[in-house]
This record gives structure tokens, C-alpha cells and sequence, in this order.
């Protein structure tokens, strides 16, 4: 048995036969040309043939994938039509004096170029799009339809790379899972596949590709981004009680998908998924939450040497609200303590970072990465729908002065003719007794109350998260934290904000009930959680 790992953009476990698709290569050569005029000639009858292939492709991906994600293939057909991509192309047949399917393969190369070598992993996920178009003109100009890799003797399709186009032309009744060797989890061909619940590892490597053979056992864990190849008996049996397990969650899936979190007696509540990274967004669109209730920011900042710059976080905003298609995104701003920070932030040792210095109170003492940070938040919001939450909030006054540097940024941003939404909602973390006792005079300074039942639980009882003694005197159920978040609940309603519980107490369903008879406006929850949480919700009738 050899086990590889890649990048997973699908949770799923697949248990299968390798299929290595018979592709047939493009082998574009250099061709001196006297009549440039002809060579443009059949650049645009391939460029029409190829607009009615993407076309094609476009209705074929609103059927599966729906109209967000659909429109990727609008990119597509005005890039083959892109005025700079154009140029380049002509500019080497005339000055060249070559065929058109050589200028268009320089051209492809040298834009994949461009975008690989960008700053920006967003951007840089785009080189993948130009080589497919690229490509689809190429093959259209030979006379030579591109090719759809299709499995022969196997299920699970290792190939060099995946391409956008070939993601939706996949027949998913005969491909359970797709391995490329290369590839990016950032790419549009990881988007599609992960909406259409197809299990896709990128960047396998080209060892994984070079030591397989048509029909050989694996097994791919798309929760992981691990694959199997000959996996013994005890690893096959294991991964067997995974699928099954996961098989259940699917049909879960497929019962709800879609359904309201309505009770038996008509009152709803509105489901959404906590995440941490954007590697998590898969999960969150598989369960079909309906939103990302809390964005955590902190990972941003792990990894470097440097804290991220405005850039480089407006690329992660901007991925995450993209992906949930209008869907509401609630983005916490960095929740930083000593235990949990960079070496670039040099926070002083705190013998108990959890009551002390953290969240707000760092933010609020480096203003300027904090205002790096709103203004990212601020330019992300045109692309959807946005929420910025404020952890560990703990005065009127800390607030107000959160508010006033929000003010301060938003007109930055106007003065640079920068845009962003100015129906970007303002919440605070309900995380400390201070916070709820006086939730009555904060509710009416911002949108929403986010109610952290973990922090409440670990402030308000004296149980250290990091203390393994705590678990004997932390009561999830003690009158004292049920109090304060009815409290927080009552307080935020009276004054126009909603209410969203997020932590432990959100996700166990024995504590539902009590949140929909308080009318909680919404839970969030691990994305795994989502639809368990559906189910109890809609088996519940309070007039019983």
C-alpha cells in the first residue's frame, strides 16, 4: 500500500479502480504563413465554434451548479473575445508570420504566466481558465473537439490537471472521484466540482501520476486529501465504515436539502456554518447552510513573518462571500491572544491570555493593522452579503470606538473613490457577562448580537478552557449562563438587532428547543452539524 496526499475540495470517501484517460494531445507546431489574413480567418470561425461550446456548457452548468457558480462560464466566453488576449494573438501572426494555433499557445502561456506568477491566490488560480479556453481554440482550430475524459476500466479518473469545462462535461454516474496530479484548490474546477459533490484531490504530484496503472485499487478520503493505492485489508475495512457512515450523512442531504428550518408549527430559525479557514467553504456548501455565521480570522496570520496585508486579506473576504453566492458571511475580526498569535505581534507572555489581553483589546492597541483589516472587510462586502463582528466587547465606550474607526475607514475608502457596501451589518460578540448585563445598552449601536455559549460558559462559571479539571463545573445547563443569554436574546430584539448563537450550545441539539421558544434568530454550527440541526428542528412542535 502507498499513500499520497493532495488537496480536497469535497468531503467524501471513495472506494475504486483507477481510470487513465486516453487524452489526445495537442501537439501545436510553428508554422511560417503567408496568408495572415486566412490564418485570422479561422482564429474567428474557432473562436465562434468554441463561443457555441461554452454557450452549451453554460446551460449544462445552470442545471447542475445554478446560476452563481454557473457564471464562470461567462468569464469564458468574454475571454475569448478579451480584447488584450486578442491583441497579443495578432500581434504575433503579423509580426511572426505564424499559425494561429502557435500565437494562440504563446499567448496562453505567456497569460498563464502572468497569473501564476500574481500575489494573489485568487488571481493566481486563473492561469487554469486561460489555459482552457486556450485550449478549446487550439483544439477547435486542428478540427479536433476537445476532449472529455470519460473512465474506462475504473471510477476514479487520475489525470494531470482538471480543467473547468471538463469538471461539468463529467458524467457523474460512471466518476466517483477525480486525482490531478497538479491543479489548485483556489481554481474554478475546484468550485464546480465541490457544487457538484464530486470528490477531487489537486496536487497529488507527479510521483503519485507516474506509479499508478489503469485499474489499480485506491481509495480517495476527500475529507483529508489522502489516497490509497492497493490498500491492505484493515485500511479497506476501515474506509468501507467511513463510507457507509458518510452514506448516511448524504442521505440526510438528500431528505433536506433545500427544506426549511421550519418546526411542525411553523416557526423558523435559520441554520448556519462556523469555519476557521477556506478550506472549510465545501463543507459549508455540501451541508447546504444557509450562510457562514462565523468566519474566523486568526489563520490569516499564521504561517508568515509578516501580518497580512490589506491585499492579501481582501483576496480571503472576498473568496469566502464569493463562494456562498448571497448567502449571508459573518467575518470575526482577529481574536488574537498570546497563546494564539504570530511572533510578529510580540504579545507580552500572559500567564491566562483567555482573561486577559486579547480580541478587541489588541485591535483597538494597533490601529493600523486593525484598520488594515476593516478595510479589506469594507472592499470584500461589494461581493456579497457581509456582517463584521467584533469579539470580546466588553464596555459602551469600547464599542463607540470601534464604531468611530469604522466611520473613519468608510470615509478613507470614499475619498479614494474605493467602493464598497453600505449594507454591511455591525455585530459584537456576546462572549463576557459585562457584554450581556449590558446587552440593553449595546444592542441599539449595532445590527446583531453573536452569543458565544463557549466564552460565556468558561467567564461566567470560572472554568478555564485550558484547565482539565473544568469539565466537573462547567455547567452548559447552569441557570446563570441560560439567564444571560435570554437576557442578551430579550435585550437585542427590544432594540431591532437579530441574535445568533454560535459554540457548543448552538450544535447540541438538546438546547434547540429552548433557542426557538426565545426566538434566537439563528444557530451556527460545525458545517456537520448543519443538518443534524435541521432534522431536530423540523421534528419539534411547541404547541405540544
Amino acid at each position: 500500500m502507498k499513500k499520497y496526499t493532495g488537496k480536497s475540495v469535497y468531503g467524501s470517501v471513495v472506494i475504486g479502480k483507477v481510470s487513465l484517460p486516453k487524452i489526445k494531445t495537442l501537439a501545436v507546431k510553428r508554422v511560417r504563413v503567408e496568408d495572415i489574413q486566412a490564418e485570422k480567418q479561422r482564429l474567428e470561425e474557432a473562436k465562434r465554434v468554441s463561443v457555441i461550446q461554452l454557450c452549451e456548457i453554460y446551460r449544462m452548468a445552470l442545471d447542475k451548479v445554478g446560476e452563481a457558480n454557473a457564471r464562470i462560464f461567462e468569464i469564458h466566453i468574454m475571454l475569448v473575445d478579451d480584447e488584450d488576449y486578442n491583441e497579443y494573438v495578432y500581434s504575433i501572426l503579423e509580426s511572426q508570420g505564424v499559425n494561429a494555433e502557435y500565437a494562440v499557445a504563446v499567448t496562453a502561456d505567456n497569460f498563464a504566466q502572468m497569473f501564476a506568477a500574481m500575489d494573489d491566490s485568487y488571481m493566481r488560480a486563473r492561469a487554469a481558465d486561460v489555459r482552457d479556453i486556450s485550449n478549446r481554440l487550439i483544439a477547435n482550430l486542428m478540427g479536433n473537439p476537445p476532449d472529455i475524459p470519460m473512465p474506462e476500466n475504473g471510477n476514479v479518473i487520475c489525470a494531470q490537471d482538471l480543467a473547468p469545462s471538463e469538471v461539468i462535461l463529467l458524467d457523474t454516474d460512471r466518476v466517483s472521484a477525480f486525482i490531478a496530479a497538479q491543479g489548485s484548490s483556489n481554481s474554478h474546477a475546484a468550485i464546480l466540482a465541490r457544487n457538484m459533490n464530486i470528490p477531487v484531490i489537486f496536487g497529488a504530484g507527479g510521483e503519485f501520476l507516474s506509479e499508478i496503472k489503469e485499474g489499480d485499487n485506491i481509495i480517495v478520503d476527500g475529507f483529508t486529501g489522502e489516497i490509497f493505492l492497493d490498500p491492505d485489508i484493515h485500511t479497506g475495512a476501515l474506509y468501507l465504515e467511513k463510507q457507509i457512515m458518510h452514506g448516511e450523512r448524504r442521505r440526510l442531504l438528500t431528505e433536506l436539502k433545500g427544506k426549511e428550518n421550519v418546526t411542525l408549527d411553523g416557526r423558523k430559525i435559520n441554520i448556519c456554518a462556523n469555519i476557521g479557514a477556506l478550506d472549510n467553504i465545501g463543507e459549508v456548501l455540501l451541508n447546504d447552510a444557509g450562510g457562514i455565521g462565523l468566519f474566523r480570522t486568526e489563520f490569516i496570520c499564521f504561517g508568515r513573518n509578516e501580518y497580512p496585508t490589506e491585499e492579501q486579506q481582501l483576496a480571503v473576504y472576498r473568496r469566502v462571500i464569493e463562494s456562498m453566492a448571497g448567502k449571508r458571511v459573518i467575518i470575526r475580526t482577529l481574536d488574537i491572544d498570546s497563546d494564539k498569535s504570530a511572533d510578529y505581534f510580540t504579545l507580552k507572555k500572559d500567564d491566562n491570555p483567555a482573561l486577559g489581553y486579547r480580541g478587541i483589546r489588541v485591535s483597538l492597541d494597533n490601529p493600523e493593522l486593525f484598520k488594515i483589516q476593516l478595510r479589506a472587510l469594507f472592499r470584500a462586502s461589494v461581493f456579497g452579503s457581509l456582517g463584521i463582528v467584533f469579539p470580546m466587547i466588553t464596555s459602551v465606550e469600547q464599542l463607540s470606538e470601534v464604531m468611530d474607526i469604522c466611520v473613519d475607514v468608510k470615509q478613507e475608502l470614499k475619498e479614494h473613490n474605493i467602493n464598497y457596501s453600505e449594507n454591511v451589518e455591525i455585530g459584537i460578540m456576546v462572549d463576557t457577562p459585562a457584554a450581556a448585563l449590558i446587552s440593553d445598552r449595546l444592542a441599539p449601536m449595532v445590527d446583531f448580537l453573536c452569543i458565544c455559549t463557549d466564552d460565556l460558559i468558561q467567564y461566567t462559571l470560572v472554568c478555564d478552557f485550558q484547565n482539565p479539571y473544568r469539565k466537573r463545573y462547567s455547567d452548559s445547563q447552569h441557570q446563570a449562563v441560560m439567564r444571560l443569554i435570554e437576557m442578551s436574546n430579550e435585550n437585542a430584539h427590544k432594540n431591532g438587532a437579530w441574535v445568533s448563537i454560535c459554540g457548543e450550545l448552538a450544535a447540541d441539539t438538546s438546547f434547540t428547543e429552548a433557542f426557538i421558544r426565545m426566538s434566537v434568530d439563528e444557530l451556527s454550527v460545525a458545517p456537520s452539524m448543519v443538518l443534524k440541526v435541521r432534522d431536530t428542528v423540523r421534528k419539534l412542535d411547541l404547541f405540544v
